[in-house]
């Protein structure tokens, strides 16, 4: 039977059939749940804007939940607003940077508001250029981008941008830090470990509180596997003239990135 979470994210994205096409995995494999995975959390949240708080409350349990259980060490503290919302930032980069956007996710990131910031300003950006396309064209530009015939135009993996090959040191370096997160790889997860949407959703995690010590883990984390490259990645990203989607994500990574080297640099 499935739990309350699960029943109401699949109504809201239509049913098991949609919700597998936005996640990009197969419709018996969302049949199988009972719950939401922990690893699907921030994605089905972006998917379909039902709050983590509700598909999955033993993870993400609400200010009055949490109230009620009792005063918790510092290093289970509760995030903040700004962690929670560092959190969703994160994860929306791993949805858009893991699979190709479907219908539902297209419509989601339609909704995207900002202020006059800079990284506001990449949220309108964002926003428009959803509105602007469709999930076949959409689908196009990231198959293009990311998969292609052979490869994709771009290698978004630590290894590539640093040493120039796949599989390298990098890979090896988040796969410790991981190890000692207490991170296991999914199993359906077919991508190495140091992919950025693979690095952005571990970030999400981190951020929100799901595992990690705090603030020196997401710095340390940040420091290691994503300041030394992705940035570029994402510059690269963003200068893409046929991809206009695509290349608005790219702005976005890079805006919120700069912004997090910053602040980590301030916590020095």
């Amino acid at each position: 039977m499935r739990d309350q979470g699960l029943e109401t994210a699949l109504r809201v994205a239509g049913g098991v059939v949609l919700l597998a096409r936005d996640l990009g995995i197969s419709q018996p494999a969302v049949s199988a749940w009972r719950r939401v995975p922990a690893d699907r959390v921030l994605a089905i949240e972006t998917i379909t804007g039902v709050s983590r708080t509700i598909l999955r409350p033993d993870l993400y349990p609400s200010v009055d939940d949490a109230r009620r259980e009792g005063p918790m060490s510092d290093a289970a503290a509760q995030p903040d607003d700004a962690d929670l919302a560092r959190a969703h930032q994160y994860g929306l980069l791993a949805v858009l940077l893991g699979r190709e956007p479907g219908a539902d996710t297209l419509a989601a990131v339609a909704g995207l508001t900002g202020d006059p910031s800079p990284l506001g300003l990449t949220h309108i950006a964002l926003a428009e250029a959803a509105t602007e396309t469709d999930a076949t064209t959409a689908a196009r530009e990231y198959f293009r981008l990311f998969v292609g015939v052979g490869r994709g135009e771009f290698l978004p993996y630590a290894s590539y941008y640093l040493t120039g090959f796949v599989h390298e040191r990098p890979l090896a370096r988040v796969r410790e830090d991981l190890l000692r997160l207490g991170i296991a790889r999914a199993g359906t997860v077919h991508e190495p470990e140091d992919h950025i949407a693979i690095l952005c959703e571990i970030m999400a995690g981190l951020a929100a509180g799901r595992f990690g010590d705090g603030l020196a883990t997401q710095k340390h984390f940040f420091e290691r596997h994503i300041e030394p490259w992705a940035g570029r990645f994402f510059a690269d990203l963003e200068a893409v003239a046929d991809a206009p989607f695509y290349a608005r994500v790219g702005a976005v990574g890079r805006t919120f990135l700069e912004i997090e080297a910053r602040a980590f640099d301030l916590d020095d």
